[in-house]
C-alpha cells in the first residue's frame, strides 16, 4: 500500500504540474518518475495494429491543422500562430480562451482560422507527445497514431486522444504489450514512402523490446517498412534528430553543419555518410544533401562549451509555409537564404527562439500537425541534372487519390516569367499509381523548371510542389563531360575521432584491388575486420563501429597487395 501511495504521489505532483517552464528534456526529479509512471499509463484508443495497410505521411504533405498548446514562450507561440492562420486552422490547447485571444489582439494577430480545445497539459512540446498523421490504404481514411510519451507528464499523454475526439478521428496507440512503445515526435521524420529515421533513442528507451520488435511494431502502426537509426550525438543531450535534420522531400535531407571538428560536428556527419552509404532514398538513387550552419548561441558558445543547442533545422512545414527558428542577423541571412533556394515558392518565415532555445527545443518542437481528411498525393522523386540534350525528360509521379485520378499534367518552362508548357501524363503503372510525362529535349546550358498537377475523379485539384506555379522543380542541361584525372590511394582523416559508436573511413582508390581494412591495436593484433574483399576504384565511405572495443589507441590498416596504409584512431 505504501509503495502505491508513493508511485501515486508522484504521478499526481507531475500530472499536476502544468508549468511552461518544463523543458524538452527530463526535468530535474523526473527521471526518477519514469519507472511509476511506465507502469501505470492507460490504455487508450485502439491498442492493436489496423487490419488494413497503414502510411505514414510525410510532414511536406497537406494539412488541414496546426497543433500548439499555449502555455510558456507565449511570444513564440503568437508568431507561429500569425504565420500558421493564413495557411490551415490553428488547433490550440489551453486551460483558458479568452487568455489566449487577448495577447493574440494585443499582438496585432487576427482571430481568424483559430479553434480553441479546454484541455489539461504539462508542457508546450507538443511534437514529441502530439498525434502522428496516418492513412489506411494509403490515401484512403486519416487516422492517428500515438506513442507512450517519452516524459512522465500524463496529461500531455492524454492530448493526442483529446484530439481524436474532436476531429473524429480513429486514434491507434502502441500503449499495451506487445505492442507497447515509447516513443517522442522530435525523434521521428518521415519520408511519407515507408522510410522513416530516428536517433538510437528509441531503442534505448525500449529495452524490453529487440530492435528487431520495435521495427515490427513501426511497421504494424505506422506502415514503416525500413527504419534508420543513427547514433545518438556527444552533446545534444535529448538525442531528438529534428535538432539538426529535416527531410525538405522525398530524397533531400538538411543537415545541420557545425565549423570543423566542433560540437556533434563529426558525429553528425559520421551517421549521414553512413546513411549515404547504406540507404539510397525510396526510387534507389542517394539523398541529396544541403548543409545549414548550426550557429553558436548570443554568447558565442556552441554545445561543448555550454552553449545552447541553436539550430535551423527544427522547423514546420505549414502547406505552403515553412515557419524556422531564429537567432541573430550573422548567421540568420545564410540559414533563410538556404531554406529559400532549397524550397521555391515556399513562404518562409523566421520566428525568433532565443528564449526557448534554452529548453533545448524550438518551432518543431512545439508544434504538430493534422492531415485533410482527403488527400491527392503527388510523391516525385525531382530530376537531376543531366548531360542529354537529345532525349526526352521523363517524368514520373506516385499519385493517389482514394476516388481515383481523372487526369494529371506535367508544366515545364526554362523561364518562369514565360508561360507554362503543359504537357499530359498517363498512367503508366497502374499497380505502383505511376504517372509519366516527358519534357522535350533541351540544348546544353539550359535551365529547365517544371511541377506537377492532378485531379481527382471527384474533382479535386492539387499540385507538387505544393506553391506551384510560384514553386518548381529545377534542373540543367550541362556541357560534355570531362575525363576526371586519377586520384592517388589515400585515406582522409576518420571522423569522428576520438570514436565511440559509428565511425567514418573516407578512402580514396586508384583502381580497384582486392584487400583488407582492419582496425589494429598497438600490439599488432586485429582487434576488428572493417572490410575484406573488393576495394573498387573512387572515393568510397567505409564504416566500424566501435562500441565494446576497449578505450586506448588504435590503426586502421589498408593492406592490398600493392601498398599498406594506416592512420590513427581513438576509442574513448
Amino acid at each position: 500500500m505504501k509503495k502505491f501511495t508513493l508511485i501515486t504521489a508522484l504521478l499526481i505532483a507531475i500530472g499536476s504540474n502544468a508549468q511552461s517552464s518544463l523543458p524538452a528534456g527530463m526535468a530535474p526529479g523526473e527521471p526518477v518518475m519514469m519507472p511509476a509512471y511506465l507502469n501505470n499509463v492507460q490504455p487508450a484508443g485502439i491498442t492493436t495494429p489496423p487490419t488494413q495497410p497503414i502510411r505514414t505521411a510525410a510532414e511536406w504533405e497537406e494539412i488541414q491543422a496546426l497543433t500548439i498548446t499555449w502555455t510558456s514562450y507565449q511570444s513564440t507561440l503568437r508568431e507561429i500562430v500569425r504565420a500558421a492562420q493564413q495557411e490551415t486552422q490553428v488547433y490550440i490547447i489551453c486551460s483558458d480562451s479568452n487568455t489566449v485571444k487577448n495577447y493574440l489582439v494585443a499582438g496585432s494577430v487576427p482571430l481568424i482560422n483559430l479553434h480553441y480545445i479546454i484541455a489539461p497539459y504539462n508542457s508546450i512540446w507538443m511534437r514529441d507527445y502530439g498525434q502522428n498523421t496516418a492513412y489506411l490504404n494509403d490515401v484512403d481514411s486519416l487516422v492517428l497514431v500515438d506513442w507512450i510519451y517519452n516524459r512522465p507528464r500524463p496529461k500531455d499523454d492524454t492530448i493526442p486522444s483529446v484530439l481524436a475526439r474532436e476531429l473524429n478521428l480513429a486514434l491507434y496507440t502502441t500503449t499495451v504489450a506487445p505492442y507497447d512503445l515509447v516513443h517522442t515526435g522530435g525523434n521521428f521524420m518521415s519520408d511519407g514512402l515507408g522510410t522513416a529515421f530516428s536517433s538510437e533513442l528509441v531503442l534505448q528507451e525500449n529495452p524490453n523490446h529487440t530492435p528487431a520488435e520495435v521495427d515490427s511494431i513501426m511497421n504494424d502502426f505506422m506502415g514503416i517498412n525500413r527504419y534508420v537509426k543513427m547514433d545518438v550525438l556527444p552533446y545534444d543531450g535529448i538525442h531528438h534528430i529534428d535538432m539538426h535534420m529535416k527531410l525538405l522531400d522525398e530524397h533531400t535531407l538538411l543537415m545541420g553543419q557545425y565549423p570543423t571538428n566542433v560540437s556533434d560536428g563529426p558525429q553528425i556527419e559520421a551517421n549521414l555518410q553512413y546513411v549515404l552509404a547504406n540507404y539510397p532514398a525510396a526510387d534507389g538513387n542517394p539523398y541529396r544533401v544541403i548543409r545549414i550552419p548550426m550557429p553558436p548561441d548570443q554568447q558565442g558558445d556552441y554545445p561543448n562549451q555550454g552553449g545552447d543547442y541553436c539550430t535551423y533545422t527544427n522547423a514546420v512545414f505549414v502547406n505552403k509555409t515553412v515557419i524556422l527558428p531564429t537567432y541573430y542577423q550573422q548567421y540568420d541571412t545564410t540559414a533563410l537564404r538556404i531554406w529559400r533556394e532549397s524550397l521555391p515558392g515556399y513562404n518562409i518565415v523566421g520566428i525568433n527562439c532565443n528564449t526557448i532555445i534554452q529548453a533545448s527545443g524550438a518551432i518543431h518542437c512545439i508544434t504538430h500537425s493534422i492531415g485533410v481528411n482527403d488527400p491527392l498525393l503527388i510523391s516525385h522523386f525531382s530530376l537531376a541534372d543531366t548531360y542529354d540534350d537529345t532525349n526526352p525528360y521523363q517524368v514520373d509521379a506516385r499519385i493517389q487519390h482514394r476516388s481515383g485520378i481523372a487526369g494529371a499534367t506535367l508544366y515545364w518552362t526554362t523561364d518562369t516569367a514565360q508561360p507554362w508548357q503543359s504537357v499530359p501524363m498517363t498512367l503508366t503503372n497502374a499497380a505502383a499509381n505511376t504517372w509519366t510525362g516527358f519534357i522535350p529535349a533541351q540544348s546544353i546550358g539550359t535551365r529547365i523548371y517544371y511541377y506537377i498537377s492532378a485531379t481527382s475523379n471527384s474533382g479535386k485539384t492539387q499540385v507538387r510542389p505544393m506553391p506551384a506555379p510560384d514553386g518548381w522543380w529545377t534542373f540543367e542541361v550541362l556541357g560534355p563531360l570531362s575525363v576526371n584525372e586519377v586520384v592517388a590511394p589515400a585515406f582522409s582523416p576518420a571522423f569522428p575521432n576520438p570514436s565511440h559508436g559509428i565511425t567514418c573511413i573516407p578512402l580514396n582508390m586508384p583502381q580497384t584491388q582486392q584487400g583488407t581494412l582492419e582496425l589494429i591495436d598497438m600490439t599488432g593484433r586485429s582487434v576488428m575486420m572493417i572490410h575484406q574483399g573488393t576495394f573498387q576504384s573512387g572515393e568510397k565511405n567505409y564504416f566500424l563501429n566501435s562500441e565494446g572495443v576497449a578505450p586506448g589507441a588504435y590503426q586502421i590498416v589498408l593492406r592490398t597487395d600493392s601498398y599498406q596504409l594506416s592512420q590513427p584512431l581513438m576509442v574513448k
